[in-house]
């Protein structure tokens, strides 16, 4: 008979095809797979049908067969359970990854916090207060800028809502397009994805009104 009807065959055939290289392939899955196509080889080859044209192989064949399927599936059951651990391994570093991701950016920001309790708990005049809080403000700006973090340019500039937020409107005769007249918070970026819009008030043009018809001469 042909080795279509051949278990051992099938089963080979069902090894050679798997496309482990492939994005698309489930790499686990195709393991598991090629487990049960060892172990559905040794079951048949324990009760192989009577009648077969082929004959039974002899009895140093047959243990040599057998040696060789338990050592594939003891091969493949080492594979799948490498390649179990390396999932897990894997997947433990992407939770540390994630867990972390902030870890430098916020060992710079207690370096702000430190300052802003120094200036609360130094004393001195409201104006030595007040060079300590823009001394911090500058510290801060230069610690966003160090990671990518700019400030959107909103006043006096044409109104854009990709990078602004209206809360108001009113009109004015001096803008001939809808222009930003007043920040009320400023916006920023972050490399080239917005980060926060700036919300601002928004001044249009004004609208012509039509001429009020005069009144009938007496």
């Amino acid at each position: 008979m042909g080795n279509d009807r051949d278990p051992r065959a099938r089963a080979g055939a069902d090894v050679s095809e798997l496309d482990l290289d492939s994005d698309n392939t489930d790499l686990e899955a195709a393991m598991r797979e090629a487990v049960a196509a060892v172990e559905e080889v040794e079951s048949a080859a324990q009760t192989e049908p009577i009648g077969r044209a082929a004959p039974a192989p002899a009895g140093g064949e047959a243990e040599r067969l057998g040696r060789e399927v338990e050592a594939l599936r003891e091969q493949l059951k080492r594979s799948l359970a490498d390649f179990d651990n390396l999932r897990k391994r894997t997947e433990r570093e992407r939770q540390e990854l994630r867990r972390y991701a902030l870890f430098d950016l916020m060992r710079e920001f207690v370096t702000v916090v430190d300052n802003l309790e120094r200036a609360l708990a130094a004393g001195g005049s409201a104006e030595d207060l007040k060079a300590g809080v823009d001394m911090i403000l500058r510290q801060m700006r230069e610690l966003l800028r160090r990671h990518g973090v700019t400030e959107i340019e909103a006043l006096g500039q044409p109104f854009d809502p990709s990078l602004h937020e209206a809360v108001s409107r009113e009109e004015s005769a001096s803008v001939p397009v809808p222009t930003v007249v007043g920040e009320l918070q400023r916006g920023y970026r972050m490399h080239d994805r917005l980060l926060r819009p700036a919300m601002v008030r928004v001044a249009v043009p004004a609208e012509d009104k039509p001429a009020e018809d005069e009144p009938p001469a007496p």
